[in-house]
């Protein structure tokens, strides 16, 4: 019994829906996502009252698995095309600084050499100051992925606290030599 997966998705206006086999196409006005879901689930859109409802084939434990997993995916790329992800990143430390150019992240974070970032196609990164990073788009995955990979080309240390870190995250700091 799966709770997430028995509850239909509920399509926002603004979004269309086509399911062609076992490809689902989400379009809107921020862009257009397509899955293809597993052969253990099946996928149907009722368009009179704006729903997509999932369900399984059979009672196996890779059925039950995959059909919570495909109804939050359909439910990510729903919100995604209406309204959009957005994760923020802050750079901390002296001397540290970010930028957009063209369709390169570039990061002067502390080592001799800058550090260059390809933004990958479907993502808005931008930097409205120089120790802030916005990184936007419609696909949740690619956001959270790509926010991920900047922050891991230099995690905030815990003795200074300087680095990529996301926007409130709390970096506990250690009190070093000094309070032994």
């Amino acid at each position: 019994m799966s709770r997430i997966g028995n509850k239909p998705v509920p399509v926002i206006d603004g979004v269309q829906v086509s399911v062609n086999g076992s490809t689902v196409s989400v379009e809107g006005p921020k862009g257009k996502l397509s899955i293809e879901h597993r052969p253990e689930v099946s996928v149907n859109y009722d368009s009179e009252s704006k729903e997509i409802v999932v369900s399984r084939t059979n009672d196996d434990r890779h059925s039950r698995a995959f059909h919570g997993l495909t109804r939050a995916l359909l439910a990510n790329m729903v919100y995604g095309v209406k309204e959009g992800y957005e994760k923020r990143l802050e750079i901390v430390g002296v001397g540290y600084v970010g930028q957009v150019q063209g369709d390169t992240l570039s990061l002067r974070v502390g080592l001799a050499n800058e550090l260059k970032k390809k933004i990958p196609v479907g993502l808005d990164v931008t930097c409205p100051d120089q120790n802030h990073v916005v990184v936007q788009g419609c696909d949740k995955q690619l956001v959270g992925q790509f926010a991920a990979e900047v922050r891991a080309l230099r995690k905030p240390e815990p003795y200074k606290g300087k680095g990529i870190r996301y926007e409130g995250e709390y970096v506990k700091i250690k009190p070093g030599k000094a309070a032994t």
